[in-house]
């Protein structure tokens, strides 16, 4: 089944046809509704099963990034240190 809540077949179910590491991730090849082969990060579907601590957490969070920064920011200050903080985001996320 297609997990991921923006792709166009999300919700709909596939017979799948191989799973395999391809572009530098693992994918499903599935037949979609006209029999053509198509594919999708394996991370899309509900043949990976969700990362627990996603689930437990559900979208909650004690912290918000804006409020993180400006944590680190006051810290570097009582240090006297004249630094920003910087954030790097990573895109699995």
């Amino acid at each position: 089944m297609i997990t991921h809540p923006f792709h166009p077949l999300y919700n709909q179910q596939f017979d799948l046809v191989t799973y395999r590491h391809n572009w530098g991730e693992n994918r499903v090849y599935f037949h979609d509704h006209e029999g053509h082969l198509a594919s999708v990060p394996a991370s899309w579907t509900s043949i990976i099963p969700e990362d627990p601590f996603v689930k437990i957490a559900a979208g909650r969070s004690f912290f918000h990034i804006d409020d993180l920064i400006d944590l680190c920011n006051l810290i570097e200050d009582i240090k006297g240190d004249s630094r920003v903080c910087t954030v790097q985001c990573n895109d699995d996320m």
